[in-house]
């Protein structure tokens, strides 16, 4: 039986074991819970791709602003840490070793497909990092061969298969002609497009390609012009040559319906084309900031941003809020934010509202958002118009 003293003593030594407790792990974990979510960012500020990345840099630093004003992710904030890459592959990486050497990063944005693969034995072997970016290639739409990366949207091939299945509906049996640029971004999806083509009724009487930004299309629209198209998708470029190959087409007398793929659908690009971008169309996956339809994220960032703002930009916002969500069902699930378990997360999204960014609630089950919408452009109201319903894969 304790007497009085030993009880004390018991006692002290009870309060004294939880001092140093304390002193130890909850105040580890304490520290941990109250660090800053890090999203870094390989982003092309200046170079060629520039103008996707100065909108890419500025959505993702408003919703990373957004959040921070709300309180944060179960009171933790985030912290966006961009470096300017000029667009170059060896920079990006430069960078990446830059940002994850001097923070602790959660999360990722790439700017490149070429990035996306080179630093991806990197990203796997750290295994503390979920990544994004700029891409939309095929590739790095697998699961097994890039378990830490996913795309803000549609794949290139899923892309051709949005609008391959709009024009099945409003044209069955019609004829579509492939243009690409000679660049594996331009490459891409072709193959695999003209058996999804078959598949669904149509027939691809012919493939194109060209340079990428070539001027003299003359003899690539005369042999364009012979097959007759009802349909000519375009891939692998941002504008030069499609003005000049929807010129001269006409010129020809063509009848094709003229359509394109994420990077020449920006609004502010097709309006370039000028007389020649009267009725274009193309797939989107979001919508346009201009859109009337209700979308209360867009009028955040309308009210937030009055002037236009780009494709790009929905794009790196909505990575932003992709990122968000991942880190928040892990730290609701009691996870640490590792790379597997931020993509696991991702993976459990279902159904998700993205306030209108995406006019359908999205469900993520790989490495890629199968969905999209056919915009039409309208010349005369120098806007983008839905030519389609939003379409799944």
């Amino acid at each position: 039986m304790d007497t009085p003293h030993t009880s004390l003593q018991r006692r002290h030594l009870l309060l004294g074991a939880a001092g140093a407790a304390a002193l130890t792990s909850p105040l580890s974990v304490l520290a941990q819970s109250n660090e800053d979510i890090v999203i870094g960012g390989s982003i092309p500020l200046t170079g060629v791709f520039a103008f996707a990345g100065v909108g890419i840099n500025a959505g993702i630093g408003d919703y990373v602003k957004m959040v921070n004003d709300a309180g944060g992710i179960k009171g933790r904030k985030l912290k966006y840490v961009p470096e300017d890459t000029g667009y170059k592959v060896d920079v990006s990486v430069a960078a990446y070793k830059k940002i994850t050497s001097q923070n602790k990063v959660n999360l990722y944005y790439g700017d490149s497909t070429g990035f996306s693969k080179t630093i991806n034995p990197e990203l796997d072997r750290a295994g503390t990092t979920l990544m994004a970016g700029a891409s939309f290639a095929s590739e790095l739409n697998d699961p097994a061969k890039y378990p830490n990366q996913f795309l803000v949207g549609p794949d290139y091939t899923e892309m051709f298969g949005i609008l391959l299945k709009h024009i099945a509906k409003e044209k069955p049996g019609a004829k579509v002609a492939f243009v690409y640029s000679d660049s594996e971004f331009g490459r891409d999806p072709i193959e695999k497009s003209e058996a999804a083509a078959k598949a669904l009724g149509l027939s691809v009487p012919i493939k194109i390609m060209t340079p990428a930004g070539s001027v003299d299309v003359s003899t690539e629209v005369i042999k364009l012009r012979r097959a007759a198209p009802d349909y000519t998708i375009f891939h692998g470029y941002i504008l030069a040559p499609i003005p000049e190959f929807i010129t001269q087409g006409k010129q020809q007398g063509m009848t094709s319906k003229w359509m394109g793929t994420f990077w020449t659908m920006d609004s502010s690009t097709v309006m370039k084309m000028g007389e020649a971008a009267d009725g274009f169309m193309g797939v989107m996956p979001y919508r346009y900031y201009y859109d009337t339809e209700k979308a209360p994220m867009l009028e955040k960032i309308r009210a937030l941003r009055p002037e236009y703002q780009s494709t790009a930009y929905i794009q790196g916002f909505l990575a932003a809020m992709l990122f968000t969500e991942s880190a928040k069902r892990c730290l609701d699930a009691g996870k640490p934010l590792t790379g597997p378990n931020l993509k696991a997360a991702l993976n459990s999204i279902k159904d998700f509202d993205t306030g209108g960014l995406i006019g359908v609630p999205i469900t993520i089950s790989g490495n890629s958002i199968p969905v999209g919408r056919v915009y039409r452009a309208d010349m005369k109201a120098q806007k983008m118009v839905a030519a389609s319903d939003w379409i799944k894969l």
